[in-house]
């Protein structure tokens, strides 16, 4: 009898070039966008609720759409959605450089959200199609040090095009990005899925996985730490082109800069997570991780608390919290659809959902609590910081073995 077919053969280099493309719009999307955010809020006439609501509406249609787009790929496979949803984000980023106004930037945000959950959901989901979750989880570490990369030039590029040609240049950078990911999918990556189900997208069988996957305390563990350490991470992304820049007077290259020593920071921590994965699993290199993040927090908590503001006074804790994101992602990522093979796509789309919820009420709190100080941003920080490692030390080392 012939042997049962297996995952197609996909090299670990090869899958994680992928997975930072896929992964990688999302940074992408947020942090070369940074730099123009206060320059197309004056060219736009925009208030700052507005303009937080460019990021904040497009975080929500980001999680929502994964609703949509993870039980489609369960039942047709990752590539047709990956092409689809990568061929819509890459028109969104047009028409969004090419709004005229607010009003239409936020809504070519919201359909580029849309699209770029095709991407994650689907990264995801080709982890759990391809490895068992501690290979996974060693993959996505290698996948993200990659994305640390883009998160590295993102600012940079981003500050640099809005510089030179605006803040519409900013976003073409991002439009770019998207048709390159685009076609290096369409040449590069084949189909992960071995078995395709069809019932994914029927109501009553994917309500029933979803139910069981909402309470399972492994999902439960590794989706809130996912969701709290990004809600630390849209803190910062949401507040920090307005306090670097108009409170603290940076140039948007210099801002850039203070954003690509921050991904400098998260690229290190995940090479070091590769090698934790391996010595301590997946909780340990948490619980190791959590280290930096509490730092994070309560420095940053006592700097504001004691009115200093200065640069260093944002960037160390931003960095030492990105050191403990680097930790708690990769093991995140891959550990919510590790117990769930046949439903891989539907438990990534239930963990960006809630991580998409948080980071839409991070946005809506911060577009009415900025005052002109740095201290919604830190205190904001401070609190995400110690959410995650309670959910890192209590719920994760409890119920992951």
């Amino acid at each position: 009898a012939a042997a049962p077919a297996g995952p197609p053969r996909v090299s670990h280099l090869l899958a994680a070039l992928a997975l930072s493309l896929l992964l990688g719009l999302q940074p992408v999307t947020t942090d070369v966008y940074l730099p123009a955010l206060p320059m197309l809020t004056r060219a736009l006439d925009a208030s700052m609720s507005a303009a937080q609501l460019t990021m904040s509406a497009l975080i929500l249609a980001f999680g929502l759409a994964q609703m949509f787009w993870g039980p489609v790929a369960d039942r047709v496979g990752r590539r047709p959605v990956l092409l689809t949803g990568l061929a819509m984000y890459t028109a969104a980023s047009i028409g969004g450089a090419m709004a005229g106004s607010i009003e239409a930037l936020i809504v070519w945000r919201v359909l580029q959200g849309a699209a770029m959950a095709a991407a994650i959901v689907c990264a995801r989901a080709i982890v759990r199609d391809l490895y068992e979750p501690v290979e996974g989880a060693q993959v996505m570490a290698l996948a993200l040090s990659g994305l640390g990369l883009i998160a590295l030039t993102g600012p940079l590029a981003g500050g640099t095009a809005a510089l030179w040609f605006g803040w519409r240049g900013a976003l073409a950078v991002v439009a770019a990005v998207g048709a390159l990911t685009l076609a290096f999918i369409a040449w590069k990556l084949p189909e992960t899925l071995l078995h395709k189900n069809p019932h994914a997208t029927q109501a009553g069988p994917l309500l029933r996985a979803w139910w069981t996957i909402g309470r399972h305390p492994v999902f439960l563990s590794w989706a809130l730490l996912v969701g709290c350490t990004y809600g630390g991470l849209f803190t910062i992304l949401a507040a920090s082109s307005f306090v670097y820049m108009d409170v603290l007077g940076l140039s948007p290259t210099a801002y850039g800069g203070a954003m690509a020593l921050g991904s400098l920071s998260y690229l290190g921590s995940t090479v070091v997570c590769r090698r934790w994965i391996t010595r301590f699993g997946m909780a340990g290199a948490v619980r190791r991780g959590a280290w930096f993040t509490l730092a994070a927090g309560l420095l940053v908590a006592v700097l504001a608390a004691a009115g200093v503001q200065a640069t260093w006074a944002v960037l160390l804790p931003q960095c030492l919290f990105l050191v403990g994101h680097g930790f708690h992602q990769p093991c995140g990522q891959a550990g919510v659809v590790g117990p769930f093979p046949r439903h891989a796509g539907a438990a990534s789309a239930l963990a960006g959902l809630l991580l998409a919820l948080i980071a839409f009420a991070v946005g809506r709190w911060l577009g009415v609590s900025m005052d002109g100080t740095l201290r919604p941003m830190a205190y904001g920080l401070a609190f995400w910081s110690l959410m995650t490692c309670a959910v890192a030390w209590l719920l994760v080392q409890r119920h992951v073995r």
